[in-house]
């Protein structure tokens, strides 16, 4: 190898850094297999080429050249912990622990591994070395972030709110908004009497499930309260009886006008909310006047009406675990008598919808849907909701019908706590329903659909009573 070749082979994996940097992951990628062309032992290239495939999800190849570069250079702790996620994803749980343990052993100061360790353990509900891993982590830098923002998701699962309302302060996401207003970040401060900005996070169903905190800050006595959303959801909270102003992301936001902005989460931790004081006044939302005549003349007219949503967004991160691999996973339903499935699903599955399992009944009226207003209406005229982690769960819990969600075993969202049947978010509405094991699925159908042929009876007998008690 000469020094011609070796530099020509560095100043390609600098240029692929560049390209990295710059979000070119293909112009990195190309510089990246250039470089480990002209320098086969060019371990730190091989790092960051498997590190640009595996943004490509390219995994497989991605693996190829985390465990090359290793070969070439086992003492370079981060490619340890790239290879260690990238066997976490693949629920590799023991390769990956591996891979954590050997990078905290090369690099035992670092809070990254201790975290990224602490993440691992939580997947696999080994909570109590979660723990472990989440302090050590912090007592190595306090303000380090991810391990704060990780620790935050055990701690709400858990029912530890007080300490897991605090780290969850720990995430970012409204850098760019700050530079924008020209109002201070609420900071637990008396409200009474100011105006108020609360600005939206996450998806649909985070701002569906926390919009209730409206409803608390004008008990406080906030004059007027203006709140950011997702398009969708324009229609729907514009009628928050609390809000005095809606607006949509897509919509310029002003600059002043407010003396305080606020992340929506983060309300309750500066309104100290715990497992027993959480505002659980049901229902606190409702759908538009009008919408629902409409809706019920789309449906059918008799018997039993169930809602089902059986996808989430391809976008979240744990889709593949908390959504079914298909409408026939619920075709057991189609088993109980006199009830009518009415399809609300939007999106991924929704083609399924028109070609429902034999046996399930099926009026899909998904496609139909423009907004959550709509998705409202329709779900008032329904008797149930049955659905997967999604916003329509959060909107079923809110409008105070009953709803039955169908959790996963895998990385099972904080919010719905640990082993419970119950939501304390939407008390007496909610039933939660969970697997047994990652990836069983059917054990949950079957036990769904047992509980639809009691419930069902149920409803019918105590239906028949009221009649009787009002001729």
């Amino acid at each position: 190898m000469t020094n011609k070749e070796r530099t020509e082979a560095e100043a390609l994996f600098f240029q692929g850094i560049r390209c990295m940097e710059a979000g070119d992951i293909a112009g990195a990628e190309t510089c990246f297999r250039q470089a480990v062309q002209i320098l086969p032992d060019f371990a730190e290239a091989y790092a960051n080429l498997g590190l640009t495939l595996d943004k490509k999800l390219d995994t497989d190849a991605a693996e190829i050249c985390y465990r090359r570069s290793i070969e070439l250079n086992p003492a370079y702790s981060q490619t340890h912990l790239n290879l260690g996620v990238l066997c976490a994803s693949k629920k590799r749980f023991a390769e990956a622990e591996a891979a954590y343990e050997r990078a905290i052993a090369l690099d035992p100061g670092s809070p990254v591994g201790w975290s990224n360790l602490g993440v691992l353990y939580a997947c696999m509900k080994r909570e109590a070395e979660a723990e472990q891993c989440y302090r050590r982590a912090l007592s190595l830098n306090d303000s380090h972030r991810a391990a704060r923002f990780n620790f935050s998701y055990l701690l709400l699962r858990q029912g530890r709110f007080k300490e897991g309302w605090e780290c969850l302060e720990a995430r970012n996401w409204h850098t760019a908004l700050v530079a924008q207003l020209g109002c201070p970040r609420w900071q637990g401060e008396a409200v009474a009497g100011k105006s108020i900005l609360i600005v939206y996070e996450a998806g649909h169903g985070d701002v569906i499930q926390f919009c209730r905190y409206a409803d608390v800050l004008k008990a406080q006595g906030a004059a007027a309260i203006t709140m950011v959303c997702h398009p969708p959801l324009k229609a729907l909270l514009q009628g928050l009886a609390s809000v005095d102003a809606v607006v949509s992301f897509v919509e310029k936001i002003p600059a002043s006008g407010w003396d305080f902005w606020m992340p929506l989460l983060s309300i309750p931790y500066h309104c100290k909310t715990d497992i027993d004081t959480i505002p659980a006044r049901i229902p606190y939302l409702a759908a538009p006047p009008g919408l629902m005549e409409k809706w019920a003349a789309l449906l059918p007219a008799s018997g039993i009406r169930v809602g089902l949503v059986w996808k989430g967004s391809t976008q979240f991160e744990n889709d593949a675990d908390r959504s079914l691999p298909s409408l026939d996973v619920l075709a057991p339903l189609g088993t109980v008598a006199d009830v009518s499935f009415i399809s609300l699903q939007k999106g991924a599955g929704e083609d399924e919808a028109m070609q429902p399992p034999d046996g399930l009944h099926l009026t899909h009226i998904g496609s139909q849907l423009s907004d959550f207003a709509d998705t409202a209406a329709a779900v008032m005229n329904l008797d149930l909701v049955i659905c997967v982690d999604t916003a329509v769960a959060h909107l079923a819990g809110a409008l105070g019908k009953p709803c039955w969600i169908l959790l996963p075993n895998y990385k099972t969202d904080w919010r719905w706590l640990a082993e419970r049947t119950d939501s304390p978010w939407y008390p007496g509405n909610v039933r939660l329903f969970r697997q047994p094991a990652t990836g069983d699925w059917d054990s949950v159908v079957a036990e769904v659909a047992a509980a639809l042929e009691q419930w069902k009876h149920k409803l019918i007998s105590s239906t028949a009573t009221r009649q009787m008690a009002n001729p």
